[in-house]
């Protein structure tokens, strides 16, 4: 199939991304969930991207039925370059270059420091950073030659300060964004803006099995381990999912073109960089 050229369209105030392909990791669920259908909403050309097929499909399918538009799916594993180069290129004779990518696809561990090992420093760093470093690299090359494009990353307040008892999954998340801070300077005189996006305790499943870890420590019920966890903010709540995606959609519009280089806070006022 031949690759579809980027072009320049006229910009629809209701769909600011049309005519952009947008690509989403980790997509099937929570957060990732609600950026696809929020770029979708915006008018954007999409292509999913995760481990589990079944969630892939049933996404793309709820867009399609929301929105319409265009929307495909592969598997792939953002810590394989292999894995990548293949989905990448797929997408890429699918839905023309790829013009916006959220690098969304993350894991937490937690463990006292002195019980994190080797190992699991390294899967954090695999999933948190490495995925995003493989995939920024697979779509960069597209982006400079049409002198486009948005990246997100998807970090953590993690990536802002440091909690307790989750030292591998902090790590991972503050060099996800010296990372971005790096390729935000680099990138700036080129079209693309590089930003993070990071999440304070959000309603996903990952947030769930926190709750649940809480809970079968100390003996609470998972109720009141969620209530611990969104009384880390002054505004006593968890996040959403899709006030995170409504912060990812703005900045891969034309209205955030000046945008670079920044760590966009969501988490009802936890964080103040």
């Amino acid at each position: 199939m031949t690759a579809r050229p980027r072009v320049a369209a006229p910009i629809d105030a209701a769909k600011p991304l049309a005519g952009r392909h947008a690509l989403v990791t980790g997509a099937g669920s929570g957060i990732g969930a609600a950026i696809a259908a929020e770029l979708a909403r915006l008018g954007a050309r999409l292509t999913l991207i995760g481990r589990r097929p079944g969630p892939l499909a049933q996404q793309c399918a709820t867009i399609f039925e929301a929105f319409g538009g265009e929307c495909r799916h592969d598997t792939a594993d953002v810590t394989d370059a292999a894995s990548i180069a293949a989905a990448f290129a797929a997408a890429a004779d699918w839905g023309g270059p790829i013009d916006l990518l959220v690098n969304n696809a993350g894991a937490a561990e937690s463990a006292p420091f002195l019980k994190t090992d080797l190992a699991m420093l390294e899967r954090m760093l695999a999933v948190n950073l490495r995925g995003a470093f493989i995939c920024t690299q697979a779509a960069l090359p597209a982006m400079l030659a049409g002198r486009m494009g948005r990246i997100v990353n998807i970090a953590s307040t993690a990536g802002l300060t440091g909690y307790a008892y989750v030292a591998a999954y902090c790590a991972a998340k503050h060099a996800l964004i010296g990372l971005t801070r790096a390729l935000a300077r680099e990138l700036a005189a080129r079209g693309i803006t590089v930003n993070a996006v990071c999440p304070g305790y959000t309603e996903t499943p990952l947030v769930d099995r926190a709750a649940a870890t809480i809970a079968a420590k100390t003996g609470k019920s998972a109720e009141a381990a969620r209530a611990a966890l969104a009384a880390s903010n002054p505004m006593r709540r968890l996040m959403t999912p899709d006030e995170v995606a409504a912060a990812v959609g703005w900045l891969c519009t034309p209205a955030a073109a000046a945008v670079t280089g920044q760590s966009i806070v969501i988490a009802g006022g936890e964080i103040m960089p």
